[in-house]
């Protein structure tokens, strides 16, 4: 087995959260792992993304130009990424801010109105973990067990509302896919 996923949108929308929990789950899960973050010189509203390779063996390379997974949270990010992500690749985008469409008919598209469900859970902040769910029911990468103990581990004992939360919003992430 061996993976490369794009996380992308905007600063501030927990894009490097995502790909930094799914790698630290990936390797808890005995996976070699590479985590590569980009963002642009913003706080907020600028520019994020990240590579994160999963792998059976080492990791040669951790930039990839044809991932084959890519999450896109904003408009310019599917326009920036929608065409280096492999042919038969899965695509995964919010569907909640994004009106568009990718022009390639080589791909899966999943569109996930991750923001609409997460204010339904009470929390807007919580859409990223919404999308992680999609991504996981499509991908299984990791199990949802391993990427939520993760998830602990990285936000800390502290923040126990915010992780009901999260195990909410990652389970309504998962069950949108079921049938699809």
């Amino acid at each position: 087995m061996s993976s490369k996923t794009i996380f992308s949108g905007f600063g501030g929308q927990g894009v490097l959260m995502m790909g930094y929990s799914l790698a630290h789950s990936a390797m808890s899960t005995g996976y070699h792992t590479t985590y590569l973050p980009s963002y642009g010189a913003e706080m907020r509203g600028g520019t994020a993304n990240c590579t994160i390779a999963i792998a059976e063996e080492e990791i040669a390379s951790p930039i990839s130009s044809e991932p084959d997974y890519l999450v896109v949270m904003n408009t310019p990010s599917l326009y920036s990424f929608q065409n280096k992500l492999t042919s038969g690749g899965l695509m995964f985008l919010n569907a909640s801010i994004i009106d568009a469409r990718p022009s390639r008919q080589d791909i899966e598209v999943y569109a996930v109105p991750c923001g609409e469900i997460a204010e339904g859970l009470g929390d807007i902040r919580a859409a990223n973990i919404v999308m992680m769910g999609a991504f996981l029911r499509k991908t299984a990468l990791v199990t949802l067990d391993t990427y939520l103990k993760s998830l602990e581990t990285i936000m800390g004992s502290k923040k126990r509302k915010a992780m009901e939360t999260n195990t909410k919003a990652l389970a309504a992430g998962y069950e949108l896919l079921k049938t699809s």
